[in-house]
């Protein structure tokens, strides 16, 4: 009991250090609520849905502010203007990436979501390069999208409308592209495989986004210490890194450096041609984790904004209707949607957009941390202090977006109809960190829904107007409540 007393007395004191330095002169951090010793700010926070409680606190402190998740200060970032400062006008010094402690027990600072400085460099550049030279954002990619938008309209077919949840075909159509990328393969709707992964990825999304997860991220000693639901998040990477490992085997084994074919074909070449480098980050672990980074993020991401998307057009019938009568217009039943009808397609683009600022993914974005000592707003900010930039404040931005708890399409309309753009629209992060398949999730999004729509009605089980699109759990990610519908061919 006396060790328990001194370890409190210990912690306190700490924090009351952590607070005279933040009030002090050059230590001086943003202002904030006062935090409680050991526990910070965790109890003036609702931890089912922090983004709103960032958003409750920035009306007491202002844009920038200081909140304690334990004993770690974290800087919270709220509205366009002070997100645009840190993430595009101060990019360097913002681009570093933030705790987010169940996620480095995963990736122990690999691969390219929580990887820093160098090594995120040589990784991030790298990764984008392949991408590229793999034909994202180009006609090449485009031919897969438009290829598995046709095989994900014959799975839907084959439900015969009858009423089913759309979970899982919905994310087998972005996981095939980013596998064709990846492994260059694509699988059958049906394979064991394939489903297992996606219910992993499904799973730790819900996982990360539940109060418990938020409540390890401020407590770190929670997850080597306790059960609890952030065994399976580890459990199911541990089985995706290890499927990972035994496809980086047969790459290996096959591989032909004139004639690469994928992703991890270009990784394994550029680990022969760099292994005599000492300070090399191109190493059998980074693959592992680069891989699975680029796996999950481009399968999750995509497949929860089309399920969401669903999920909205069936509450309103009404934007479903317009959307149908411009396809009919531009493209017509038989032809296959391409990139090229999006500029002729106004009101499409903009329901694409608007499904995305609407559901708000990933709320408080990924955390960010600053990469040196700096003076913000005459704040000052130690280097590696982790910096929240609460995406919700921008795309809920009440200024540019009126009436931003509605979903409206006509927020991304002008008056003649036209699709107007917005600074605001920070679905995919900004800056030096901004999401690395942006391109490739774009033309999806559009694709694959233009194509259900072109060759479906959307029936839905109940009333439009019981429909609810409250998010299931609000923490990492909105994830959207289970529901079942009716495709319909046309």
């Amino acid at each position: 009991m006396d060790l328990v007393v001194v370890l409190v007395l210990c912690l306190s004191c700490l924090l009351l250090l952590s607070l005279w330095k933040q009030s002090s002169g050059e230590g001086k951090l943003p202002p904030g609520p006062t935090p409680l010793p050991i526990l910070g700010n965790i109890l003036q926070l609702d931890v089912k849905d922090i983004g709103k409680s960032l958003t409750n606190l920035s009306k007491a402190y202002g844009p920038v502010f200081t909140v304690y998740l334990g004993l770690r200060p974290t800087i919270v970032l709220h509205g366009y203007e002070a997100v645009k400062e840190a993430l595009i006008d101060l990019g360097e010094e913002f681009s570093g990436r933030g705790s987010f402690p169940i996620s480095q027990r995963v990736n122990k600072g690999l691969g390219i979501l929580f990887s820093n400085g160098k090594r995120w460099k040589e990784i991030r550049r790298f990764s984008l390069m392949t991408l590229r030279n793999f034909g994202m954002g180009k006609r090449s990619i485009e031919d897969r999208v438009q290829e598995e938008a046709r095989c994900l309209v014959e799975e839907l077919r084959k439900t015969n409308g009858s009423p089913c949840d759309p979970t899982f075909i919905l994310g087998c159509a972005p996981c095939n592209v980013i596998c064709s990328i990846i492994f260059q393969n694509r699988f059958d709707y049906t394979d064991q495989d394939f489903l297992n992964l996606m219910e992993k990825f499904n799973e730790n999304f819900s996982i990360m986004s539940s109060p418990w997860i938020q409540i390890c991220n401020s407590f770190p000693v929670l997850i080597d210490y306790l059960p609890g639901s952030h065994n399976k998040v580890l459990k199911n990477f541990a089985d995706v890194k290890s499927y990972v490992l035994e496809k980086i085997k047969e790459h290996q084994a096959s591989l032909d450096i004139n004639n690469p074919r994928d992703f991890i074909d270009c990784f394994l070449i550029k680990m022969e041609q760099e292994k005599h480098d000492q300070q090399m980050e191109f190493t059998l672990e980074n693959l592992i984790t680069t891989v699975t980074d680029l796996f999950g993020a481009g399968t999750e991401t995509t497949s929860t904004t089309l399920r969401y998307g669903l999920l909205l057009l069936l509450k309103h019938p009404e934007v479903t209707a317009k959307i149908q009568e411009e396809i009919d217009r531009v493209i017509g039943r038989h032809r296959s949607p391409c990139m090229q009808d999006r500029s002729r397609m106004p009101y499409m683009d903009a329901v694409v957009h608007e499904i995305q600022r609407y559901i708000d993914l990933v709320p408080a974005n990924l955390p960010h941390a600053v990469t040196r000592d700096i003076k913000f707003r005459n704040y000052h900010i130690p280097k590696g202090t982790t910096v929240v930039t609460s995406l919700s404040s921008v795309l809920h931005d009440n200024k540019e977006f009126p009436n931003p708890e509605v979903f409206d399409p006509a927020h991304f309309l002008d008056e003649s109809g036209n699709f107007k753009t917005s600074n605001c629209f920070m679905a995919f992060s900004a800056g030096k960190r901004s999401c690395v398949g942006e391109g490739l999730a774009r033309m999806e999004l559009f694709l694959f829904l233009t194509s259900i729509l072109q060759k479906f009605t959307l029936e839905s089980v109940v009333d439009p107007k019981d429909i609810d699109t409250t998010p299931a759990t609000s923490g990492l990610g909105h994830v959207p409540p289970v529901y079942q519908l009716c495709f319909i061919p046309l």
